[in-house]
């Protein structure tokens, strides 16, 4: 009896002892203002968080620049903070996601000055710079080929436009010094590694690369920059890999010193920020939640990625790939366009005027993306309240209550709504949300703010009505975006949100009631940093696949339906809206006039 007793305590220890240690992953996402970091387990689940606030320089309207050594200092400070939470060997992948800045090394690696008092600390032009306006229109002049795969016109927010700043406007001293240029992300992946390989993602989003064709050397040389072919295109990339693979030979002594990490743990190619944030939602399990989406592909959702700015991303199927069908000279013609545009239901690449992609795998392999978004919605919002003559009597009443500003204003407006229970509030005061120019579906840098009936009033109520607006017009940016989307074959029935202003009510409310479809967020509100640690644990081989780390890593929480009672109503604002946008557009033919 004693021997068959020790003979099962020996065979439990021996069960524990080869127990299977969970494993965990860092992501790492730099925003706009700060870098986050986070220690994500395999079950999606944020164990632990730090974020740092980063240095922004705008030595003039429309420049906005930052430094590659802040960013990597503050993501060092952020790691080590989030992997003292677990044993250092239970970590195994790291995914990098960041804003799509420009970065630019001279040929020692070392940082070179953007700008023209010659600051080598500032190197990176930030994603919101549009300093080269001039740039990106000659470019879109070109009628290019390569212009179909960005919804047919470039944005001032790419790299190219930013490239022929550079070479155009500092000259020598930057331009024959520059060894490479990277988007932000891939500036990390090398940082982590020491390999130059680009990402598939930024590439293909913000470069003009193919999936299929790689970069085509007639476009470089069109538009004066002929020089970047040089070496097999060196400067930019000639070595790319799909979001998720490993990169070089994984984490280096000297980066696993200044993260805090165990060295040799596999490093992803990286993700555009909005791309991550795509990853950490869109292919979560709705099994049993009786969404619309439930029953149907991936294809039916679009993520929103709602933070600084806004991203909307949408997926068709990859299996009808199609090449550039263009003229011998990489042109189309503007029917050409529309023929392709139209023709295409839902069988494979969609082609979307004024929407960027469609991408090839450049968020989901095998996927066709399209990627619609609105240049201000945080930074916008931010901007209207803190203008206004109330916003100190707000500051004041939002500290003495203990509540966050847009809480407060939230309740302020559920307030102001009891005692006025016929009236929408709104139903005089409309916003054209365009402070900062469209990028979808107009895909036009000129557009400005409008705001339609003001009043002498300076008070906290006026400032909550003129927030509720401005909430309200972003939603119905997002439905403008939706609705191009959709008449050009995409079949949207679910929103998944995500970022800094899913954490608002009132945000998620008025997107679900304007654009009358069901908003599902993500259990882990920080899905961006989901998406980047999906990226790690897809490096370390845990999961076969990026499909299936978004169905075990992203998790469903809270479902947000529209209110039918309110859809008359929206309806109504949105046919203003889309006024707002035709009477700026005659406003500018007259002063434009003879």
């Amino acid at each position: 009896m004693e021997k068959q007793e020790t003979s099962g305590k020996l065979k439990m220890q021996k069960e524990k002892n080869t127990e299977v240690v969970a494993s965990y992953y860092v992501g790492i996402d730099v925003g706009t203002s700060s870098v986050r970091a986070a220690l994500v387990d395999q079950s999606g689940v944020v164990v632990d968080r730090a974020e740092e606030a980063l240095d922004i320089w705008e030595p003039q309207p429309d420049h906005y620049e930052q430094s590659s050594n802040n960013i990597w200092t503050a993501c060092c400070a952020v790691t080590r903070k989030v992997a003292q939470s677990v044993g250092s060997g239970r970590i195994r992948g790291l995914g990098f996601d960041a804003t799509c800045s420009l970065v630019v090394l001279d040929k020692q690696l070392q940082p070179l000055a953007v700008n023209a008092e010659g600051d080598h600390n500032r190197n990176v032009i930030m994603w919101m710079d549009h300093r080269a306006g001039s740039q990106v229109e000659r470019i879109n002049r070109t009628n290019h080929g390569v212009l179909r795969y960005v919804g047919g016109v470039m944005s001032v927010e790419m790299q190219p436009p930013k490239l022929l700043w550079l070479k155009e406007n500092l000259g020598p001293e930057c331009w024959n010094k520059a060894g490479h240029f990277f988007d932000l992300p891939d500036y990390l992946s090398w940082k982590a590694t020491g390999d130059l390989t680009r990402s598939l993602c930024t590439l293909v989003c913000k470069w003009t690369y193919s999936s299929d064709q790689g970069w085509d050397d007639s476009f470089w040389k069109e538009i004066g920059l002929e020089d970047i072919i040089e070496d097999n295109y060196a400067k930019i990339g000639n070595r790319v890999v799909s979001p998720g693979d490993p990169v070089g030979n994984n984490l280096t002594s000297q980066a696993a010193s200044d993260l805090g990490l165990p060295e040799g743990i596999a490093v992803a190619a990286s993700l555009i920020d909005a791309h991550a944030g795509g990853l950490g939602v869109i292919g979560a399990d709705v099994t049993g939640s009786n969404l619309p989406c439930e029953n149907q592909p991936i294809t039916s959702r679009l993520a929103l990625i709602c933070g600084t700015s806004s991203c909307h991303m949408a997926t068709s199927p990859g299996w009808k790939k199609m090449s550039c069908r263009s003229g011998p000279d990489g042109k189309y013609g503007k029917n050409e366009r529309f023929h392709q545009r139209t023709s295409m239901i839902s069988d494979g690449p969609i082609f979307v005027p004024g929407v960027w992609g469609p991408y090839y795998s450049a968020m989901v392999p095998g996927l066709w993306l399209n990627e619609g978004g609105q240049s201000a919605t945080g930074k916008l919002i931010d901007h209207v309240v803190q203008g206004h003559d109330g916003y100190g009597e707000l500051q004041k009443k939002a500290k003495s209550s203990g509540q966050h500003l847009y809480t407060y204003l939230n309740d302020r407006l559920d307030q102001l709504q009891a005692s006025r229970p016929r009236d929408f509030l709104t139903g005089d005061l409309h916003v054209w949300p365009d402070f900062h120019g469209n990028r979808s579906p107009l895909a036009d840098l000129t557009l400005k703010g409008m705001v339609v009936g003001l009043t002498l009033s300076k008070g906290l109520d006026d400032l909550a009505l003129l927030y509720l607006a401005t909430v309200q017009s972003i939603a119905l940016g997002t439905r403008h975006i939706l609705d191009t989307m959709k008449s050009s074959g995409h079949n949207i029935s679910s929103l998944f949100l995500c970022g800094g202003l899913s954490k608002n009510p009132l945000f998620v409310q008025m997107h679900a009631d304007i654009t009358g479809l069901p908003v599902i967020l993500s259990k882990e509100v920080e899905s961006v940093l989901v998406g980047a640690a999906i990226l790690g644990a897809c490096a370390s081989r845990d999961f076969t696949s990026i499909m299936e780390a978004m169905q075990k890593m992203a998790k469903v929480g809270k479902i947000v339906l529209p209110n039918s009672e309110h859809k008359r109503f929206h309806e109504k604002k949105y046919q203003v809206f889309l006024k707002l946008y035709k009477h700026q557009r005659e406003y500018q033919a007259i002063m434009n006039g003879c």
